[in-house]
């Protein structure tokens, strides 16, 4: 007996739901003393576009409370512990961090603090500024950082597979071909 195809739970990548790049934001994942070639980038793509910047940085010791339509979260401590307004000195200071990195960049941006799993965090605020394009950057190798990837999955690649828009991977550590290099056989 064979069963008729089941349609997706989940909307798919298709020409029809393409959203055109002129005039509309990209959501740019940020993390704290991040190379700023990622927001470099973005606003490159940015400026070449007309488009905003929508940079996020999203907190690992937060949890989401409540999802907004406009992309913005409530969020709580997942350590009930832990001071409630320490995230403000950690935005704060990302504010300032960003702001430098894009003093001369003639692109319009905001910073969302979104919280939870980044994947997750990044495609619900693409979806509500609706977004052409995500961009993040890669994780620099270092003492674990393989194993943590190994372990936790590559944001860019939950990115990927998990929403229809486009994702633009900057890559800020790469491994020489010719030395036989490569991530398995560190």
């Amino acid at each position: 007996m064979t069963r008729p195809p089941r349609p997706p739970s989940v909307p798919q990548p298709a020409v029809e739901r393409m959203t055109p790049f002129a005039g509309r934001p990209a959501v740019v994942g940020v993390v704290p003393h991040q190379h700023p070639l990622v927001v470099l980038t973005a606003a490159s793509w940015a400026r070449a576009a007309g488009a905003r910047l929508h940079l996020a940085y999203v907190d690992p010791t937060r949890y989401v409370v409540e999802e907004h339509p406009d992309g913005t979260v409530q969020h709580a401590p997942v350590d009930p512990d832990t001071a409630d307004d320490r995230w403000r000195t950690t935005e704060d200071a990302l504010r300032a961090e960003l702001g430098a990195v894009l003093q001369d960049a003639d692109v319009p941006w905001d910073l969302h603090y979104l919280a939870g799993r980044p994947d997750r965090a990044l495609t619900h605020l693409a979806r509500a500024v609706d977004a052409a394009v995500l961009v993040v950057g890669t994780r620099t190798h270092g003492a674990g950082a393989h194993l943590r990837e190994l372990v936790e999955g590559s944001v860019a690649a939950h990115l990927t597979h998990h929403q229809h828009r486009p994702v633009l991977v900057v890559p800020l550590d790469v491994v020489d071909w010719a030395e036989g290099g490569g991530p398995w056989r560190r």
